[in-house]
């Protein structure tokens, strides 16, 4: 669970991050932003996996129980 509020914190971050050189005209602070989104992805895309490969474990524990 952590993992998912991690990339949430992640992304919000990015999002006023990218929003605040946007507004400024620094391109700099913008890129760093999107690429912060673009890490969140990834975090909650991992957590996904870890997520779906512990029900799969319980499902197949289960099965040969």
């Amino acid at each position: 669970m952590s993992n998912k509020l991690d990339a949430a914190a992640k992304d919000a971050e990015g999002k006023i991050q990218s929003a605040v050189g946007s507004l400024t005209g620094d391109k700099g602070q913008q890129l760093k932003g999107e690429a912060k989104q673009v890490q969140a992805d990834a975090m909650q895309a991992e957590a996904q996996v870890k997520e779906a490969a512990k029900k799969a474990a319980r499902k197949l524990d289960d099965a040969t129980n």
